[in-house]
């Protein structure tokens, strides 16, 4: 049987790019005369920009320095051990970096094994130990702290989560186990399922007390002084903490069933992680540990082999690491500065972009339209969101003042764009009024001025075709919420030239989105592929497959909803409108389907009523359906669909639409908020075999979102 030690040697030759934690032991003198403390502050050498992991090589620090703290605490040295972190960090968990190397199944299970044989030694030391959570934990952070005797937690702590559900994993170094037990079956479902299928929802300080999680909240700036005096009260008896007696009966049981049905409404089955972890979770209430832990490694290593994390895992580096530094972008030395920003348009969308531009950039933001009403309106709007984020507390009375001021509408442009940096349109949606709208702005907007368009799916190139300069055009494709859906499309026209196109990333950078480069092409990115994949689905319903049907054979990919639903989110005319521009760019593969041009024309908002609180056929739309008598099963419409969704990816990458199949599954995750599990939608083709049946070779190479050969 391997040592802790020696299973951790082994694991860390595997991963010798670790970046390696410190596991350093101080003793201190306890206030209140309590007894001498030994210590342990993980730190990785690095400020707080690089989060302290736990690789290898950093659970076998931490194992040496537990030997230490065992020795002194089974001798009487020390009355208690503590665990702490750098400034802003306590810790984030596994190092996934190690994870996607691994190729065999034992070695996966070393590195569940040796997480649990590190951490359960903290709760089996002769004295009491504690946490102190005094910045952000996450996974592995957290279940350290859950192996603890006590728990502290910083008002301050920004981010608290176990999102191993969300990437593919369970909590697999004792969240699954300890959790329940610490804090009963339906608390702990919300965090490891519910906030993890929640786009990983993060905790705050306050929460993670107020769940029973910790058992004290401390201010951040003098945490661990207050962490320390508050332990020497436990320690000397003037403090007693009581928990709450854990319900290991129904609530359990309904616990356990609510985490499936929050499982079944985002993943649809599609993906394990969510049942493994319900699995441990309802095993867990026997009070067993052992077997849980086992049970822990078990599911880990079989996970780590599997697909679905690979994918989470790729979707994950391409969201935190390609986001950062997007493909194509010109040198950021080339951007200028923007000090005003002028919006044409007062609409919805043009509020929801004048709020963006004041809160992330706070300069002075100037709408106009065309009458003073709308733009009141519009400006009426942007302070309203502020003063429910007053509300909320997320700003300051200073703070919404000043953003308030920063907002104002004038009905002429040349008064409210004569010393704009960056001028966006968010007009209707058609060629003309565009062209128009962009040669006025030109005649008034001093000569360094950026011209943005949001549209969804003209061509840029055309829309600047008629200007003096059209080199300072460029497509900035914002999605809808746009307070919510991180994705920003830059579209390079034809002449669109460096210095416009390093602006235009550099204003995306301030606005905190994700932007990616795409050529000039009809609908860009997302819109052409959901077209392709709704066109596909509207084309089946069209011939005679039931809605239902075609609905239903799709929850297996566990998008977040399903395809008709999302119709209705976007809207059937806007849906109509781009699928008749694709139609017109690609006749032989874009549809418009004369069913949803009814469903327009008749002015309905969807396909759906929600009488019963469940989506149900309007009887109005399907009386306005006309079908053919072609019946797919939900198998035949799922492969008609995943073929040409396949297919469009294909020509897209051959015609340069984005650098690479990373950037689709990048626009996919963060416009329309496709799976992890996913990996956007490229690794589950390639995992599915769809993209060489349909294109003759994978989108990504093997081991790219896959298990390495």
């Amino acid at each position: 049987m391997s040592t802790t030690a020696e299973l951790l040697k082994g694991a860390a030759e595997l991963f010798p790019d670790e970046v390696v934690t410190q596991a350093h032991v101080r003793h201190l003198d306890l206030p209140q005369g309590a007894g001498k403390f030994a210590l342990i502050t993980l730190d990785n050498g690095l400020d707080h920009t690089k989060p302290t992991t736990f690789g290898p090589q950093s659970l076998a620090n931490l194992n040496v320095a537990v030997d230490q703290v065992e020795k002194e605490a089974a001798d009487g040295t020390i009355v208690g051990v503590g665990i702490t972190g750098k400034p802003f960090i306590f810790a984030v968990g596994a190092d996934l970096k190690g994870v996607e190397l691994l190729k065999q199944h034992d070695d996966a299970l070393a590195i569940g094994k040796g997480g649990h044989d590190v951490f359960k030694r903290l709760s089996g030391l002769a004295v009491p130990t504690f946490a102190y959570y005094n910045g952000a934990a996450m996974g592995g952070g957290v279940e350290v702290g859950l192996h603890c005797t006590y728990r502290t937690v910083s008002k301050a702590l920004p981010a608290f989560s176990l999102p191993e559900v969300f990437l593919g994993l369970v909590p697999g170094w004792g969240g699954c186990v300890l959790l329940p037990n610490l804090i009963g079956a339906d608390r702990a479902v919300s965090v490891i399922i519910e906030n993890s299928l929640n786009q990983n929802k993060q905790l705050k300080g306050k929460q993670v007390f107020e769940l029973g999680i910790a058992d004290a909240l401390f201010e951040g700036a003098d945490f661990l002084e207050q962490s320390l005096i508050w332990t020497a009260s436990v320690l000397k008896g003037g403090t007693e903490v009581v928990r709450p007696e854990i319900d290991r009966g129904a609530a359990w049981d309904e616990a356990v069933a609510r985490g499936k049905a929050v499982a079944d409404g985002k993943v649809h089955g599609a993906a394990p992680a969510a049942y493994r972890a319900l699995e441990i979770i309802e095993a867990a209430r026997n009070g067993d540990r052992q077997q849980g832990f086992d049970s822990e490694d078990q599911a880990l290593a079989d996970l780590i082999m599997g697909g679905e994390l690979r994918s989470g895992i790729y979707a994950f580096n391409l969201v935190q690491k390609r986001a950062k530094r997007p493909a194509g972008a010109p040198d950021k030395k080339l951007a200028r500065p923007v000090t005003k920003v002028g919006v044409v348009g007062a609409g919805l969308m043009a509020s929801q972009l004048a709020l963006l531009f004041a809160r992330r950039l706070e300069v002075p933001v100037v709408l106009t339209d065309i009458d003073q009403a709308r733009i009141d309106k519009g400006v009426e709007y942007v302070h309203g969101e502020i003063d429910k984020l007053l509300l909320k507390g997320r700003v300051n009375q200073d703070k919404a003042n000043r953003l308030k001021g920063l907002v104002s509408g004038h009905l002429d442009k040349a008064t409210a764009f004569g010393d704009a940096d960056f001028v966006i349109e968010a007009v209707f949606e058609e060629m003309g009024v565009k062209q128009k709208v962009f040669a006025e702005v030109e005649a008034v907007v001093p000569a360094h001025a950026i011209l943005a368009t949001n549209t969804s799916s003209l061509s840029v190139t055309e829309m600047a075709s008629k200007l003096k300069n059209p080199e300072r055009v460029v497509g900035f494709h914002f999605f809808n919420p746009v307070a919510i859906l991180p994705l920003l499309e830059i579209v390079r026209a034809e002449k669109t030239d460096d210095a416009s196109l390093a602006t235009a990333f550099s204003v995306a950078k301030s606005l905190k989105k994700t932007a990616v480069l795409t050529k000039d092409a009809p609908a860009f990115v997302v819109n052409r592929i959901l077209t392709r994949f709704m066109g596909e689905i509207q084309n089946v319903i069209d011939e005679g497959t039931p809605v239902a049907t075609a609905e239903k054979a799709i929850e297996p990919l566990g998008l977040p909803m399903s395809p008709l639903v999302l119709l209705e989110l976007v809207g059937p005319a806007i849906g109509l409108h781009v699928s008749e521009t694709l139609n017109g760019a690609f006749p032989d593969r874009f549809t418009v389907s004369p069913n949803l041009a009814a469903v327009v024309k008749a002015g309905k908002r969807g396909f759906y009523v929600y009488d019963s609180g469940k989506p149900e056929l309007d009887p109005e739309v399907a009386a306005l359906l006309k079908q053919g008598d072609v019946v797919l099963t939900e198998e035949q419409v799922r492969d008609r669909v995943l073929d040409a969704v396949a297919q469009e990816i294909g020509l897209m990458l051959d015609e340069g639409v984005v650098a690479e199949a990373q950037d689709i599954d990048l626009c996919l995750i963060t416009g329309a908020g496709w799976p992890f599990h996913l990996g956007g939608i490229t690794p589950y083709l390639d995992r599915a075999g769809v993209s060489e049946r349909v294109t003759g070779k994978r989108f990504l190479e093997p081991g790219v979102a896959s298990v390495p050969a």
